[in-house]
């Protein structure tokens, strides 16, 4: 087949420069043939199939092969008559023809009782609608690749969109969502649709019918918003939110960003989804933001307390002092370990509680038999058990971060006493984390180490005077001890101005 640009050539050379088909032919290797076609018409004839390939050997066959495939209408979607099962029926009626024939003949049979899909154009109220969905990205988080998970909400009326990336899909998530979204949309949508998505529904029944989860029907409760459900296998039913996690992987996810944390990627994802605002949708006569100023006054209001987005369990206490969830083990307390305790597990975090009191809140595991530790959380019993300094976890753990000022001042310790009693004084130093910020502590080690305050009461005062430079307090607060006689009013007070420059420095 020759090209528009060789054809108009051979128009050229005959119409223009007069030489003969045949010259024409000869130089540019065509045949006379297609000169001649090219000469006649312009506009290169476009190839079209007249009608299927007569198939003889199939003909008294096709009245058998119609009624099997009006039969697989009738038949389970997943269970009806395939092309290679029709052609095996065929043969044992006596058919000698070619599989690839069969299939042919089924295909355009399927083919010419299939309708085009079409759409109703559908038009939207102010504060009434929204749709929600989940969709996967990928993204670096702290040097790693890793699959999450995108909450999309969209207005249907303003098409205003808030995009939140999750670890999971789980129903702590699929809430943590929802509350996130109505803070950025400023109210509640009065009608949500959803796929038939575990968070939501227990069990799909006949028609629009649903038996929901009782913790969904609660969530929903506390917002008062409707919720409908799409029927299975029909997500053009919200199409809108389908577009919108296509448009947020492609414009806020492209190129691959590289991010510390989850929170950072949602910080980014927040941005996007405000600069969105001044994006005007085709058909839309003004700004999606300028649509929502609209649309906001006419959502529900939010309530006065926001839902508790995590689901709750009771669990055992283990003979570490932790708690079992998701096959991960979280660490509580040793001094206020109780057997029985509550976690609430959040999307990004955990809390551990005994009735209603907290006592350990932990970032969040992902993985499968992680132990997450709190290394303050074992201090009360190192003091009793100094011997288990060395070896126990939580601290091991803790020493590959902690500053070098903390190394050299255990090893003073251990230089002016014995193995035990230094263990003890430097486990009480550990414990000022349990009162006073990290980077005082460490400011206060440093300072301690200059004055050769080796000992937990002499780190103490120098963080207390590093707190309140302008009024030191006076070492009769602090408890007995024949150590810091030495330290009189007039040696300390003298340096008040290095601490002041500890906390300009900072």
């Amino acid at each position: 087949m020759v090209s528009v640009e060789e054809r108009e050539e051979v128009r050229r050379a005959y119409l223009i420069h007069r030489k003969t088909q045949r010259q024409i032919a000869r130089e540019m290797g065509l045949s006379r043939k297609t000169v001649r076609k090219a000469i006649a018409d312009a506009e290169p004839s476009t190839y079209t199939l007249s009608g299927p390939r007569p198939a003889p050997v199939l003909d008294e066959y096709k009245a058998y092969i119609e009624a099997l495939l009006a039969e697989a209408e009738r038949m389970p979607r997943k269970q009806r008559y395939t092309g290679r099962k029709i052609f095996e029926l065929l043969k044992v009626e006596g058919f000698a023809g070619a599989e690839s024939t069969v299939r042919a003949y089924i295909g355009r049979q399927r083919r010419g009782k299939q309708r085009t899909p079409v759409y109703l154009p559908l038009e939207f109220d102010p504060g009434m609608d929204a749709q929600t969905d989940w969709g996967e990205a990928v993204v670096d988080i702290a040097g790693e690749r890793v699959t999450v998970q995108l909450f999309v909400m969209r207005l249907c009326y303003s098409r205003r969109m808030f995009v939140m990336a999750f670890p999971s899909q789980q129903q702590e998530a699929f809430f943590e969502g929802h509350a996130q979204a109505f803070a950025f949309f400023g109210g509640v949508p009065h009608r949500i649709s959803y796929d038939n998505l575990k968070a939501a529904v227990e069990v799909v029944l006949r028609g629009k019918n649903r038996r929901e989860q009782q913790s969904f029907v609660v969530f929903r409760s506390h917002y008062l918003f409707e919720s409908r459900f799409c029927t299975p296998g029909e997500g053009h039913e919200k199409g809108g939110v389908e577009h919108g996690v296509g448009f947020a992987r492609r414009n806020y996810l492209v190129p691959i960003p590289a991010v510390a944390s989850f929170a950072e990627l949602n910080r980014l994802l927040l941005a996007c989804c405000l600069a969105d605002d001044l994006r005007q949708v085709d058909g839309q006569p003004v700004t999606i933001g300028a649509a929502w100023q609209v649309e906001q006054p006419l959502l529900f209001p939010l309530p006065v307390h926001p839902f508790r987005c995590c689901v709750t369990r009771p669990v055992s206490l283990t003979p570490y002092s932790q708690v079992e969830y998701a096959t991960n083990r979280y660490s509580v307390p040793v001094d206020k370990a109780q057997r029985t305790l509550t976690v609430r597990a959040y999307a990004f975090q955990i809390e551990i509680l005994y009735q209603e009191e907290v006592l350990a809140c932990h970032p969040r595991s992902y993985g499968r038999d992680q132990d997450v530790f709190d290394p303050l959380h074992y201090l009360p019993l190192l003091e009793q058990r100094p011997g288990a300094f060395e070896h126990a976890r939580p601290l091991r753990q803790w020493r590959t971060t902690w500053p070098p000022a903390y190394e050299q001042l255990l090893a003073r310790l251990q230089a002016q006493d014995n193995d035990g009693q230094a263990i003890r004084e430097f486990v009480r130093i550990l414990r000022l984390h349990e009162r006073y910020p990290a980077a005082r502590i460490q400011a206060a080690v440093e300072q301690a180490l200059r004055y050769g305050c080796i000992h937990a009461d002499g780190v103490e005062l120098c963080l207390r005077q590093a707190l309140h430079p302008e009024t030191p307090p006076p070492l009769s607060d602090l408890p007995d001890n024949p150590k810091l006689a030495h330290l009189t009013t007039e040696h300390v007070a003298p340096d008040v101005g290095c601490y002041d420059q500890l906390l300009q420095d900072r």
